[in-house]
């Protein structure tokens, strides 16, 4: 009589062994190699599905994981570096590059920083504090976007992805019309905005404001009742909020564990406080419960630009002081970039004091007090923190970026052991990394 591997089952006794036929030490001696052979898998760092350039390095026993190990470092730009090369000014240009997502995020918390470390922080002007919201709320659902278009791909749904694109254009030519870049603006600098928001822009983030709420109907509609997109999402990817606070995750994948923590409503800046809005939760923890609380974050970002637009009134969009207001009421020229001849022809028109003082501002920088200040502010992932230090100097002597996308990777591992391979894609997507903003 032939045996073939021998069944088994584990107990509180160790291995129990059904015995069917056959010579014992065969029996006991076989062994299946799909259950006792372990790959090591490279994800990455060139995987389409993982936000940027990461790389996991799986262990797998057939289609389970039994170890993750992530990878960071391939998109390394020296952004912290670079900005103690800089005046505290120019470093705006640089951290907007960090999340490429969420620049208007990462321009902010450099601005607050720099503006606690000078003490004007109270002395930021109404429009300036309503016009960062402005551009920080439409940023953020552009940001979401992103993030459903792109797990949406990565789980098999194709078309999602070309209609969140679709309306991130839209958004991206909001930008265009107020900073004149799409993306990477530096637009919010230490003491207000770099201009001001043209009429042009308020008539087109109106219309937005229409059009949005249709178009996250039809997204829910594709996915939300998708027998496929429930099952790659529910019970998927699970992290409970103790796991959350033990690994310092923050945003969208906190909220999805039920804790409504929110830096807008918790620790209020620029004026949130003064805005109505809900912090969505779930009480899922997996990739489902994040999918909703984005989904409802959109919706709660479009009444605080109708909100926004409401408080937008006439006033000036940059401190009044002369020694560190950076030139603001600019004009861009013909071509879309740089200052128009009749900007520079008013600056050179002036008295040759304040021309120097605007050479010397621009080419060297104000001073900034010595100290050192920690900035929370609430990005699209998370808690977005600034840590800036000042010698006193023209250039700050460090300054370093809490980034969640960095922070909130910690959690690949505990959310991908023991689950299957499959569920390392929507997991990991479920989380939002962008790696500019890890390897900075």
């Amino acid at each position: 009589m032939t045996a073939g591997y021998a069944t088994e089952r584990e107990t509180d006794e160790g291995k129990v062994f059904t015995v069917t036929g056959g010579d014992w030490d065969t029996v006991v001696g076989g062994t299946d190699p799909l259950t006792d052979e372990r790959i090591i898998v490279n994800m990455g760092p060139q995987h389409p599905s993982t936000h940027g350039v990461l790389r996991l390095v799986l262990e797998l026993e057939g289609e389970t994981v039994r170890e993750a190990r992530t990878v960071v470092g391939y998109l390394h730009t020296g952004i912290e570096k670079n900005l103690e090369y800089r005046n505290w000014v120019q470093g705006t240009t640089f951290v907007t590059r960090m999340d490429y997502l969420a620049p208007i995020f990462n321009e902010t918390a450099y601005s607050l920083a720099v503006e606690k470390l000078l003490g004007i922080t109270d002395d930021i002007t109404e429009r300036a504090n309503t016009i960062r919201v402005l551009m920080m709320e439409l940023n953020r659902i552009s940001s979401h976007l992103i993030w459903l278009g792109t797990t949406g791909l990565e789980l098999g749904a194709i078309s999602i992805m070309l209609y969140c694109f679709r309306e991130r254009e839209y958004i991206l030519e909001i930008f265009e019309l107020v900073s004149g870049l799409r993306m990477n603006m530096a637009y919010v600098r230490p003491g207000g905005v770099a201009q001001d928001v043209p009429d042009e822009a308020i008539a087109k983030i109106r219309e937005f404001l229409k059009v949005m709420p249709k178009r996250l109907k039809e997204y829910e509609d594709l996915l939300s009742g998708q027998p496929i997109w429930l099952e790659r999402t529910q019970n998927v990817a699970v992290l409970d909020v103790t796991g959350c606070l033990a690994l310092g995750v923050t945003g969208p994948v906190l909220r999805s564990a039920g804790l409504a923590w929110d830096l807008r409503k918790t620790m209020p800046y620029c004026g949130y406080e003064d805005y109505e809005f809900d912090v969505p939760t779930t009480p899922t923890a997996d990739v489902w419960g994040r999918y909703l609380v984005r989904m409802a974050e959109m919706r709660e970002s479009l009444k605080i630009i109708e909100q926004a637009l409401d408080r937008l009134k006439p006033g000036p969009i940059m401190v009044a002081d002369k020694k560190i207001a950076w030139p603001a009421q600019l004009a861009i020229g013909v071509d879309g970039m740089g200052n128009s001849l009749e900007h520079v022809a008013k600056i050179m028109g002036q008295s040759m004091e304040s021309l120097i003082h605007h050479f010397k501002l621009v080419t060297e920088g104000f001073r900034v007090p010595p100290g050192q200040v920690y900035v929370g502010i609430e990005s699209p992932r998370g808690e977005l923190g600034v840590h800036a230090v000042s010698d006193g100097g023209t250039r700050p002597y460090r300054v370093h970026y809490r980034e969640p996308s960095f922070v909130n990777l910690q959690a690949i591992p505990a959310m991908a052991e023991g689950g299957l391979l499959a569920d390392v894609i929507a997991g990991g997507a479920s989380l939002d990394p962008v790696m500019g903003g890890c390897d900075r």
